[in-house]
């Protein structure tokens, strides 16, 4: 779900954000595919260009990972696999953009966003983000208590901690931050844009920013117990994204992918 933030609403601006899914690949070996992008507030287009780079990547990263004959080899093969997707997406980007853009002189930076992209398959997950979104796995129990784990995220582009790369910017190829997982016990995930970032991550340790616990166990609370209405349970998480206290934090666009395992496992489990 994607909610258009308070301060674009209160500049008349629509929501810059998109989020996509797809699933390839035969019953017993689903690949999915889930995605975010923030589309860059200060670009006249940025909106489309979000959208464009989701639908890229849903379909470049479920074609490349989901029409392969078995699981990766290692780590290596699926960082490569991951890295040329992430290439594809890139140009089919910048040559997209371009034409979009026809005589005008902004090109792809008119269009300027981020791209955070998960990959799951039987036991494994692949890794591609550029700019400022986030992942969140649960995974593992310790003292009973259920362990949710935030991926690895690009060092910052600049000198202030504000600054980020786009889909369009020179160095898009050099600041791709790509990693793998290996890990049957992964059971939750969540994607996100950086609107929920002060809600979602916590640097209560220290500098680095940790998964906030009570925040990625409510969103996925209603997936690992559905009520009887769906809607009911998208109304609910609606509410969540646009309720003052989260506006408080941030008044950004925000964004949400979350999905669990289902009964089975990761050999005959699905996500939902």
């Amino acid at each position: 779900m994607s909610v258009q933030g308070y301060r674009h609403a209160q500049q008349g601006m629509p929501c810059q954000d998109a989020w996509g899914e797809s699933h390839t690949g035969p019953p017993h070996a689903r690949i999915t595919v889930l995605t975010v992008a923030d589309g860059a507030g200060s670009r006249p287009r940025s909106q489309e260009g979000a959208r464009l780079a989701v639908r890229l990547a849903t379909s470049v990263f479920g074609a490349r990972l989901g029409e392969r004959e078995g699981a990766p080899r290692d780590a290596e093969d699926l960082r490569a696999q991951l890295r040329d997707a992430f290439l594809e997406v890139l140009d089919a980007f910048l040559d997209g953009t371009w034409a979009l853009s026809g005589d005008g002189a902004g090109g792809p930076a008119d269009f300027a966003t981020t791209l955070t992209v998960v990959v799951l398959g039987p036991g494994w997950l692949g890794y591609t983000t550029l700019g400022d979104g986030f992942v969140v796995l649960r995974a593992g129990e310790e003292n009973g208590e259920p362990q949710f784990h935030l991926l690895p995220q690009p060092e910052s582009a600049g000198e202030y901690g504000n600054e980020t790369t786009f889909l369009s910017s020179a160095d898009a190829a050099l600041r791709v931050r790509i990693a793998c997982v290996r890990d049957d016990g992964i059971d939750g995930i969540m994607l996100s844009t950086d609107g929920l970032a002060q809600a979602a991550l916590s640097r209560a340790r220290g500098p680095v920013p940790l998964a906030n616990r009570s925040f990625a166990a409510s969103v996925l609370r209603s997936l690992d117990r559905p009520g009887p209405d769906p809607r009911a349970d998208a109304r609910e998480l609606e509410a969540l994204l646009l309720s003052d206290r989260l506006t408080a934090l941030n008044a950004d666009d925000k964004t949400l992918v979350r999905a669990v395992r289902t009964t089975g496992g990761p050999e005959g489990g699905e996500l939902t």
